[in-house]
């Protein structure tokens, strides 16, 4: 009998060992797959929260910095944070061909998710680089003619972007030279010929002027240390200057101005953010507003759209812009019509 109890009780101890080795392996094994299921999903989420932005600009000015600054606020609003779940690469050209065509082949070596190209040549040396990188652009005068996109509605390709010129800004300008300066009869024009965004504003600017009767006095530049001696040349041989939207020239605009302060000669210029400086008067937009709106073409971007199903865009206002200092110093007599309708600046 007794040894009948000690195989039961012998029995019973190794069913309970295997009961308890199976428990133990069941969980373990739930365990590893819990933790692993864990860590994949989080580190999933993780790389769907951080995205590589890469931004490239050609030359620092006002009106480029603001486009750059509304663009990084439209990914802000949208919950894209710099050092949280943003990491942005922002890189400067200064006016340098030769840095500006490195920057764009670094900025796709490092796989950026989107591509902000500011200015006309700066978008050219990305899109010669990558066929395949969403690239976007903003402060671009002729994106079509800069081969940037084949048409405004369908842009095809891997690019799209927000076009600077609206179709009467140039227009609304050059016929306020004829408003305001009545005796005015030579309108000189500073630019830099290798821009082809300057080519194609000094081009649509000329044929105004002589629609209205004026003659054009041109002169170019190369850099932005020939602009001063440039406007100096158009002393005696222009009634007024008009400076069209050039990166080169915009970047020294301050060189313009003083000639136009000594000289009493009245400046006209292509945007907005040039009046706030010392300009006199012209019909601009907002580039802040201009590279939000790019910044929300890239939020569609990071949702899944193509840029080829992006229209281009471009300002859909226009605004008259005065400085008032600037009237005065460079010998203007301002009346009620010209401020009844202008966004006042520089008083």
């Amino acid at each position: 009998m007794r040894k009948i109890w000690m195989t039961l009780l012998c029995g019973m101890l190794l069913i309970l060992a295997a009961c308890g080795s199976n428990s133990s392996g069941g969980s373990s094994s739930s365990s590893s797959d819990s933790n692993s299921s864990s860590s994949d999903g989080g580190g999933s989420k993780e790389a769907e929260k951080t995205v590589k932005v890469g931004i490239i600009q050609l030359v620092e000015h006002p009106s480029l910095d603001a486009a750059r600054e509304g663009f990084v606020a439209a990914l802000k609003d949208a919950g894209y944070e710099e050092g949280k779940n943003l990491k942005l690469d922002y890189q400067n050209a200064q006016g340098d061909m030769n840095n500006n065509m490195s920057i764009a082949q670094n900025l796709v070596a490092d796989q950026n998710d989107v591509i902000l190209a500011i200015a006309t040549a700066s978008a050219q040396a990305v899109v010669q680089s990558t066929k395949e990188i969403p690239i976007l652009f903003t402060a671009i005068t002729d994106p079509v003619g800069a081969k940037l996109v084949e048409s405004f509605e369908k842009p095809g390709g891997n690019v799209s972007g927000t076009s600077d010129t609206h179709p009467d800004a140039i227009k609304n300008t050059i016929n306020a030279i004829k408003k305001f300066i009545p005796d005015a009869k030579k309108v000189g024009i500073i630019y830099n010929s290798g821009e082809p965004n300057s080519v194609v504003n000094v081009e649509n600017a000329k044929k105004v002027i002589a629609e209205i009767g004026l003659e054009a006095v041109e002169t170019s530049v190369s850099t932005s240390s020939e602009v001063k001696q440039a406007a100096e040349s158009l002393v005696g041989r222009a009634d007024v200057f008009y400076i069209p939207k050039d990166n080169t020239v915009v970047s020294a605009l301050e060189s313009v101005i003083t000639v136009a302060n000594e000289k009493k000669i009245p400046m006209f210029v292509g945007e907005g953010d040039s009046v706030k400086r010392g300009a006199f008067a012209s019909y601009g937009l907002d580039y802040h507003d201009l590279g939000y709106s790019t910044g929300k073409m890239a939020l569609d971007i990071l949702n899944g759209k193509k840029p080829s199903e992006i229209p281009v865009g471009f300002p859909e206002n226009l605004e008259l812009v005065i400085n008032k200092k600037a009237a005065e110093l460079q010998g203007i007599t301002l009346t009620d019509e010209m401020l009844k309708e202008a966004k006042i600046v520089g008083e």
